[in-house]
C-alpha cells in the first residue's frame, strides 16, 4: 500500500488533465459519477481487443478466458465487501436495478395487505418509487423516517414506527444530497429485533469506504460501480444466501435457468438465478481493476484528506454572503449542498461551468427532501480523493464572481 499523495493520484486519471471552456477541469460532481483511472479504461479496452466472447456456456478458449475474468471480478467484490460467499454477489445494471430486483422479487413474495415498509425522507427516487409501486400492488403501507434541520434521521421517530407489521426497511447509507452518514448498523439491529429485513443503498458509500456487509448484518446491499471509480452500466446486489435462495427470479431468459420445456422451467442456482441474459461483460471484468486500484490506496490517509476537504470547503463557503448550506450532520461525507439567496441554482451552475467547474444543480433525485427544506433545489459540490484544496479555492472564486453577475 503506497502513501497517499493527491498529485500522484491525479496522474492516474487521464480526464483530470483536460480543459473545459479553456480552463483546467475542476470536477466536483463525484456524487453523480466518479472519474476512472487508466487501469480501468485499459481493462475495458483489453477485453474488447483480446478476449471478447460471451461467458458461462462457451467451451472455446476466448469464452473460458472471459468467464474466468468475469467470475474473478465477482470474487474480488465478495472479499472487498466481506461477503461470506461469492454467490451472494449478484451483478446488476446499477444501484437502481438492485433496488428494483428486491422490491419486485422479494416484495411480491413477502409483502401482504397491511404490511409496512419503512424508508427515509432523504432517499433517492430510486429507493422511493420502487417501494411505492410494490406497496400499491401488495396493499402495503409505506412509512417515512423524517429528518431534522441538520439533515439527520430522527431515530426516536424510527423506533416508534417499528412493529411486527414492519417487513422491510430500505435506506441510504450516505445521502447523495446532504452527505449525511446514517447510523446503518443501529438501524439494521433495531429492524431485525422486530423481524424486518433491511436493504441498504450504498451508492455513495462505496466511493469513500468499503461496506462491511457482515459487520453491518445487512440483508441486502446495493451499489453501482461507476461511483467507485469503475465503469458505468454495472452494479452489485449483495444478499444473504438464505434469503436469495427463497426469492423467485426477477427476470426470465438465458443463464438463469437449468432446464426449459414448454411445460416447466427449473431455475439456476445463485448467483445466476438473478442474472438473466448476456451481462455487461466488459464492465463486469473492469470492476476487478477498479477494486484492485482502490484497495492499493491508503484509505486511512484518504479519509483524513477528504475530511480536510469537507471542512475547508464548508468554512470557505460560509464566508460567502447569502449562501446557506443544506445539511450539516455531525457524521458527514465530503458532499456539500447549498443555496444562494436570490440566485437560481441552475444559473450558478451554468456560469461556473464556463470557468471549468463541474457541479450538480437541481433536486438531485430527492424531491421529497427538497420539499422538506422548502426549496426547489441546490448546488452540490461532491468531492473525491483526487480533489484538492486549490480546486476548492477555484470554486469559491468562481462562485463569488458568478453571484456578483447574478444579484
Amino acid at each position: 500500500m503506497k502513501k497517499f499523495n493527491v498529485n500522484d493520484i491525479r496522474k492516474d486519471f487521464p480526464i483530470l488533465s483536460r480543459e473545459v471552456n479553456g480552463k483546467p477541469l475542476v470536477y466536483l460532481d463525484n456524487g453523480a459519477t466518479s472519474q476512472k483511472p487508466q487501469v480501468v479504461i485499459d481493462a475495458i479496452n483489453s477485453y474488447y481487443s483480446h478476449d471478447n466472447a460471451n461467458i458461462h456456456r462457451g467451451v472455446h478458449t476466448l469464452s473460458q478466458v472471459a468467464t474466468t475474468a468475469y467470475e474473478e471480478a465477482r470474487k474480488k467484490i465478495q472479499h472487498w465487501i466481506n461477503a461470506e460467499l461469492s454467490e451472494e454477489v449478484l451483478f446488476t445494471k446499477g444501484t437502481t436495478d438492485g433496488v428494483n430486483i428486491i422490491s419486485n422479487a422479494w416484495g411480491r413474495f413477502h409483502l401482504q395487505k397491511g404490511d409496512e415498509v419503512i424508508i427515509t425522507e432523504m432517499e433517492h427516487h430510486s429507493n422511493i418509487v420502487p417501494w411505492q409501486m410494490i406497496c400499491d400492488e401488495r396493499q402495503a403501507k409505506l412509512k417515512v423516517i423524517p429528518v431534522n434541520d441538520a439533515g439527520e434521521l430522527q431515530m426516536k421517530e424510527y423506533k416508534k414506527m417499528l412493529s411486527e407489521k414492519t417487513k422491510m426497511v430500505a435506506l441510504v447509507h450516505i445521502s447523495n444530497t446532504l452527505g449525511t452518514i446514517n447510523p446503518v448498523k443501529e438501524i439494521i439491529k433495531l429492524a431485525h429485533e422486530v423481524g424486518a429485513k433491511v436493504l441498504v443503498d450504498g451508492a455513495q458509500q462505496v466511493a469513500h469506504a468499503a461496506p462491511n456487509v457482515r459487520d453491518l448484518d445487512a440483508d441486502f446491499y446495493v451499489f453501482g460501480l461507476h461511483k467507485m471509480f469503475g465503469p458505468t452500466g454495472v452494479g452489485v446486489l449483495y444478499g444473504k444466501k438464505e434469503l436469495l435462495d427463497k426469492i423467485p427470479p426477477y427476470q426470465g431468459g438465458g443463464d438463469m435457468i437449468k432446464t426449459v420445456t414448454f411445460e416447466k422451467t427449473t431455475y439456476n442456482e445463485l448467483p445466476h438465478k438473478f442474472e438473466a441474459g448476456t451481462p455487461n461483460i466488459s464492465a463486469g471484468i473492469a470492476t476487478a481493476a477498479a477494486v484492485d486500484y482502490i484497495t492499493s490506496l491508503n484509505w486511512d490517509e484518504i479519509h483524513v484528506h477528504e475530511q480536510e476537504l469537507l471542512n475547508y470547503a464548508t468554512a470557505e463557503l460560509k464566508k460567502i454572503k447569502g449562501l446557506k448550506i443544506i445539511g450539516e450532520a455531525r457524521e458527514k461525507a465530503s458532499v456539500i449542498s447549498f443555496i444562494v439567496e436570490g440566485v437560481h441554482a441552475y444559473d450558478l451552475g451554468v456560469i461556473v461551468d464556463k470557468m471549468g467547474i463541474a457541479v450538480r444543480t437541481g433536486h438531485h433525485c430527492t424531491q421529497p427532501l427538497m420539499n422538506r427544506f422548502g426549496i426547489q433545489g441546490t448546488i452540490r459540490a461532491s468531492f473525491a480523493f483526487y480533489n484538492t484544496k486549490e480546486e476548492v479555492d477555484v470554486l469559491i472564486a468562481a462562485l463569488n464572481r458568478a453571484i456578483k453577475m447574478l444579484v
